[in-house]
């Protein structure tokens, strides 16, 4: 089966890097995710191990359709069973565009809705956790299934979100650009919520991002218990010697973050203290990876102290984080500019109704 990676556009190829990592194929980078193919365990995996996919869609068929009535009949006819269980509530969502005769989505679904319901007797339901996603493109009918469900940057276990979080599939991503492979310390020191420093200890740790969680495949005519439960099994955690750390201004942040490392189970391995920019120590061990995520205009208050911000950040991490690597993401050059750090800029980034950039250093 063709199986479509979801990832946020820009990011594209370091999710082929991934998936490639993790044995999949062929991993080729399309816009806005990764095209692989394998079969229902395949999908399985994909949802269980990836961390930057934020969700596993699969081609399950397609056909020619020119007109509504043609829509309904072929839909009555596609072989449902093989994919659906008539017991489990479904959602069906219809693209389409001009280059297509048929060009009113929700007309589509409907005829679709009624054909999966007549000939399978699966229910409707607009609330319904798994989705039937049909694309119409130039007078054909993909249909897909999102195997995943929810999001897969809810990892399943994190309580606790500050106002501005950056998404677990999104903080992956960026520490892989960020050369990050699991063998440095990692130490964010405007951790939020701490997804930074505990994506990085997962990753370490040799922990699935899936493990804690449920998936719409588990819903599916084509699901294997015993099968999904051997690859979960499979999954074997590393030892690390490597520690990794979070600090914010905020108590309220750091209590946070504290509580969701132990959720994740990654505790003994992390360290969040209550500490602002300009006390910020360098922690004793190898050096490894600064990566933040600080505030910039659009997303919390005005510009004006923010470079300031940024100024006072590059001079603490010069003085005292000699031989580390720093990874800043932010809106503007300019802010990335303002810290004085010789940094080169990553692709854009949609996150948070902003366009962002992975600004990244050598060395220190």
């Amino acid at each position: 089966m063709d199986i479509f990676l979801i990832c946020p556009p820009g990011l594209e190829k370091a999710l082929a890097a991934e998936a490639q990592a993790h044995g999949f194929q062929p991993a080729r980078p399309v816009n806005g995710g990764v095209d692989i193919t394998g079969g229902w365990p395949e999908v399985w995996r994909a949802n269980l191990l990836l961390r930057g996919a934020v969700r596993v869609l699969v081609r399950i068929g397609s056909f020619r359709a020119f007109h509504l009535a043609q829509l309904d009949k072929r839909a009555r006819k596609f072989p449902w069973a093989e994919f659906l269980r008539p017991d489990v509530p479904l959602r069906v969502e219809v693209t389409t565009n001009k280059r297509s005769k048929i060009y009113h989505a929700g007309a589509a679904a409907q005829r679709i809705e009624t054909a999966i319901k007549e000939s399978l007797g699966a229910p409707i339901s607009a609330e319904a956790a798994l989705t039937l996603k049909a694309r119409i493109d130039d007078n054909l009918v993909t249909f897909s299934l999102d195997s995943s469900g929810e999001s897969l940057h809810k990892r399943g276990f994190k309580e606790a979100v500050n106002k501005a979080p950056m998404r677990e599939t999104l903080a992956a991503l960026f520490l892989r650009e960020a050369g990050y492979t699991g063998s440095e310390p990692v130490l964010d020191p405007m951790c939020g919520s701490g997804t930074f420093p505990i994506e990085a200890a997962e990753i370490a740790m040799g922990l699935a991002p899936g493990r804690a969680r449920s998936f719409a495949f588990e819903t599916l005519a084509s699901f294997d218990p015993e099968a999904w439960q051997a690859l979960r099994d499979a999954v074997t955690p590393k030892e690390t010697e490597q520690h990794f750390y979070g600090s914010d201004r905020d108590q309220g942040a750091i209590t946070m973050s504290t509580r969701n490392a132990e959720a994740a189970g990654v505790a003994a391995h992390t360290t969040f203290t209550c500490t602002s920019i300009s006390d910020l120590k360098r922690p004793d061990g190898p050096a490894g990876l600064v990566i933040i995520n600080p505030p910039y205009g659009g997303r919390i208050g005005n510009k004006k102290p923010l470079f300031a911000l940024h100024a006072a950040l590059g001079t603490k991490l010069k003085a005292e984080f000699k031989g580390w690597r720093v990874a800043i993401i932010t809106t503007e050059a300019s802010l990335a500019k303002a810290t004085g750090l010789t940094l080169s800029a990553g692709p854009y980034v949609p996150h948070g109704g902003l366009k962002v950039r992975l600004y990244q250093s050598g060395p220190l």
